[in-house]
């Protein structure tokens, strides 16, 4: 049985308050924190680039977002990314992260200015099905950000009640550090060990509910039974005095330069390269956990196992070391061949 969030809208205005409690319990759950007009307008522009690509039924309004479940597909997969790449461009998907009301909490939680990371995270996930899960496993943020300690707002694009596949998380988890993790199929490749059985919470989502939470905070999805697809984004904010790393600066999975992002915007510049006119402090990434999850990945691969294939299409197509993309992709052909093979005999 999973039990609600702790409510921390009735401190929302409160920096100290907030901080303490996110201290305490990992994460603020804050109800109405962006404007719900705002927040479904942005919904509508993603459910636009959805329909186009195919993702909804045609005998349903767009509106509803009702997912066409036989054209499900994933990150990292060619048919999902080539689709994803123009919602992840929306201007006012980066104007929402940077909403005054966003921004405003965490600097009263720090009690001083804080950066927006300019890397954002949008999700598309279609219901599970027996076929199809990409729901996303329990695990850390930390792991894929490093720099200073961060805290990410969760966002859903419209209502999301739990059975759209909301956001759970542990209380207090964050105050271990990083914690051993394996190998997972769902969206971030990687969980989290250990199962917290009775420990979780969540709650039911109205478009403007925010929850955010530490880099350290064990956290993961639940299942979307809806028949919708689940749209959502999650922004990272840290304090500008402390560093940030390298890959925060980057676009989503590194695959525009910002001048690409920007050609399409059609509002003030202001946005644009921000984080050098706040004097960010960058340093580099630190890729142990990557390393020791590739390591995990190719045994497994090696060894046949289709779990690692996820890890494979990320490294393949994302990672700067040459030769790592190289056996990735060797072992993703190998992979898939064996597959094709088993299904023909099936």
């Amino acid at each position: 049985m999973v039990k609600p969030f702790q409510d921390s809208t009735s401190i929302a205005g409160d920096g100290k308050a907030l901080a303490a409690r996110m201290e305490a319990e990992g994460y603020l759950f804050v109800r109405g924190l962006l404007p719900r007009d705002e927040v479904l307008a942005l919904r509508g522009q993603f459910l636009e680039l959805a329909a186009k690509a195919g993702w909804l039924r045609a005998d349903r309004p767009v509106a509803e977002g009702a997912a066409d479940q036989g054209r499900a597909c994933k990150d990292p997969e060619p048919a999902y990314i080539q689709h994803f790449k123009a919602m992840w461009k929306l201007e006012a998907l980066h104007r929402m992260k940077h909403h005054p009301n966003l921004v405003g909490l965490f600097e009263r939680m720090f009690g001083e200015p804080a950066l927006v990371h300019p890397l954002l995270v949008a999700r598309n996930i279609f219901p599970a099905s027996n076929g199809f899960d990409f729901t996303t496993g329990r695990h850390q943020d930390r792991i894929h950000i490093g720099g200073g300690t961060s805290y990410a707002a969760w966002v859903p694009l419209g209502d999301c009640p739990m059975t759209k596949g909301g956001l759970t998380m542990v209380p207090g988890s964050h105050r271990a550090g990083v914690l051993p993790f394996r190998i997972a199929a769902g969206a971030g490749g990687l969980e989290t060990e250990g199962t917290y059985d009775g420990e979780w919470v969540a709650s039911d989502f109205r478009a403007g509910d925010v929850v955010i939470f530490s880099d350290t905070t064990v956290h993961k999805a639940l299942p979307n039974r809806s028949g919708e697809l689940r749209q959502s984004f999650d922004a990272r904010y840290q304090r500008l005095s402390d560093p940030v790393a390298e890959v925060s600066i980057r676009t989503y999975a590194n695959m525009f330069d910002w001048s690409e992002v920007y050609a399409g915007w059609k509002g003030s510049e202001d946005l644009r390269y921000y984080w050098i006119r706040q004097g960010a402090r960058i340093v580099p990434f630190d890729t142990q956990y990557y390393e020791r999850r590739d390591a995990i990945a190719f045994d497994l691969a090696e060894r046949g196992d289709m779990l690692a294939r996820d890890t494979l299409l990320r490294v393949a197509q994302r990672d700067p070391d040459a030769a790592k993309r190289t056996r990735a992709a060797g072992l993703l052909e190998k992979l898939d061949a064996a597959y094709a093979a088993t299904a023909r005999v099936a």
